[in-house]
């Protein structure tokens, strides 16, 4: 499948090292440092968490803490590094409905409106009564009433294609895992605003945010893909989901509506019944709910963007796994128990063992990386 990459802003700040444990301000739009115990963490439960992650996942690429608004660990697995920008692969849908909520503010669209009712020229030329009946709002819950994904080939517009797909069951009754979905709301965006859901963003989510030099491919017809394929960095992870923890204010700025962040992130439809499988917790707007009272936003191979409003923290990771459950297991195991109300005395002692661990990390050698083709051109790895 023919893809391209358009290029985002101008390139992000120099390096700022492996590890930061800092008492100030970083330049630029950087969230602010703090050591873990300022923030009412433990750093020698952070660390039994990056030691369990290093020795149990394979393979990591960096994580990123935030508690109160404060990074209070970071750490990256070389040659990953601070300033290089991660394939989000799903991850990316989170975007792409903070997009849709930013044009529903606007008057663009509403979540009710009907699919076809943006795109006449490319349906059946006999849609059926389940497709006249799916909606924008199905699109993000991943209900549109598909059995299986739509498949997306250059020989075919890729809203065309996903038009012609059979819809087997009623829209919003039947939740199934549906990348090809995530595109059609970025293609809704792009007719709606004349942007691609890349250029709609910047001046409303990252530019504010400080994100630079986002990448995000493309459909052949020019359509950012909405579901997979944007590159930002680890610390741009944990900026969106603080932004998501404060509700959509950022500098005292309501950038994203708080109605849309409680909608989005809120449980919407029902996928699954496993009291101890954090893909059975329902699924929002393009957001999975977690246990714990967390959601979050993820991708293929372990790319996490997970906020915990009770803990006031959200947890940023880059990875390379095909075991994502095990991957969550040890945030749950390891760093619920670290948070605490208070601050805590400073611990220079475990301050400085963190230290070392998160300036000594690197992905084994040898590790072969997992490999994931377009969605909607093969199954979705299973999580």
């Amino acid at each position: 499948m023919t893809t391209s990459i358009i290029k985002g802003m101008r390139p992000g700040r120099l390096g700022l090292g492996l590890l930061m444990l800092a008492f100030t301000l970083t330049a630029g739009q950087s969230l602010p440092r703090s050591t873990p115990e300022a923030q009412g963490v433990s750093s020698a439960a952070i660390r039994a968490f990056v030691e369990a992650a290093n020795k149990q996942v394979d393979t990591m690429h960096s994580f990123m803490l935030v508690r109160h608004g404060h990074v209070v660990a970071e750490g990256w697995w070389k040659p990953e590094g601070p300033e290089k920008r991660h394939v989000l692969h799903s991850l990316s849908k989170s975007f792409t409905s903070t997009a849709v909520g930013l044009a529903v503010a606007e008057g663009k669209l509403s979540v009710d409106d009907p699919v076809l009712k943006f795109f006449p020229e490319d349906a059946p030329a006999e849609p059926s009564a389940k497709l006249k009946a799916m909606r924008v709002r199905d699109l993000l819950t991943m209900s549109t009433g598909h059995q299986s994904e739509p498949r997306f080939t250059p020989e075919q517009p890729w809203v065309r294609a996903f038009l012609a797909h059979p819809v087997e069951h009623k829209p919003g009754a039947h939740f199934q895992y549906n990348s090809p979905a995530t595109y059609m709301q970025s293609a809704i965006v792009q007719k709606v605003t004349g942007q691609s859901v890349l250029e709609y963003l910047r001046p409303r989510l990252f530019e504010p945010l400080g994100i630079d030099g986002a990448e995000w491919s493309a459909s052949p017809q020019g359509v950012t893909v909405g579901g997979w394929g944007l590159h930002i960095r680890t610390e741009d992870i944990a900026k969106f989901g603080q932004l998501y923890l404060q509700k959509g204010k950022w500098n005292g700025k309501q950038i994203v509506p708080a109605a849309w962040i409680e909608q989005a992130t809120a449980k919407q439809v029902s996928n699954g019944s496993d009291p101890v499988k954090d893909w059975d917790q329902g699924y929002g707007f393009q957001f999975w709910r977690c246990r714990h009272g967390a959601f979050r936003g993820d991708g293929a191979f372990g790319q996490f963007c997970i906020v915990l409003p009770d803990q006031d923290t959200v947890v940023a990771i880059t990875s390379d796994t095909k075991d994502m459950q095990a991957q969550l297991n040890i945030v749950w195991d390891k760093l619920l128990p670290a948070f605490h109300a208070k601050p805590l005395l400073q611990d220079a002692k475990e301050q400085g063992k963190l230290k070392e661990v998160l300036a000594n990390l690197a992905v084994p050698e040898g590790h072969v990386a997992n490999v994931i083709r377009p969605p909607g051109s093969a199954p979705v790895p299973k999580k």
